[in-house]
């Protein structure tokens, strides 16, 4: 490895500088009927992750999770909530970047995302819920994926 490859690597740096909660909504629209019915729910869950460049090498990542719990045609609860990150991160290459903070900051900030869910879930006197873990890396891989297919698709039609 040539020096100026590892004085890069060297200098490399992946720092969390805070986390925070930067929005929460909980809605019960069927309460308290909805405690008498008998508890069959389906829940919906969706997951997304956004990425704001605040400073060179510092980036917010926020992770939005809403969770949808039905029974039958009537909505049980429904919670959204964005949890927030701030790190910093430096010296790594654009593809190394965008991994970092396209699946490994939303897997840093699961586990608070995951918490908050289960308490409010509960605080709203339903059964406990517990997210299962969430594979970022795949999700990150499947979204390059569609990416690249959809600039593939869009050279096709340039033509």
């Amino acid at each position: 490895m040539s020096d100026q490859k590892q004085a890069e690597q060297n200098q490399r740096e992946f720092a969390l500088q805070r986390i925070y909660l930067k929005d929460l909504s909980f809605e019960t629209p069927n309460s308290p009927t909805i405690f008498i019915e008998e508890w069959k729910p389906e829940s919906n869950l969706n997951i997304n992750s956004n990425v704001n460049k605040l400073a060179d090498d510092t980036y917010e990542v926020v992770l939005t999770i809403t969770v949808t719990t039905k029974i039958g045609q009537k909505t049980a609860f429904l919670v959204e909530i964005q949890q927030a990150g701030i790190f910093a991160v430096k010296g790594f290459t654009d593809a190394e970047l965008g991994h970092m903070v396209g699946a490994y900051c939303p897997n840093v900030l699961f586990p608070y995302a995951r918490e908050v869910v289960s308490d409010l879930v509960s605080k709203g006197s339903f059964p406990q819920m517990l997210l299962t873990p969430v594979n970022f890396d795949a999700l990150y891989a499947q979204h390059l994926h569609e990416q690249q297919k959809r600039a593939g698709e869009s050279a096709e039609t340039a033509h």
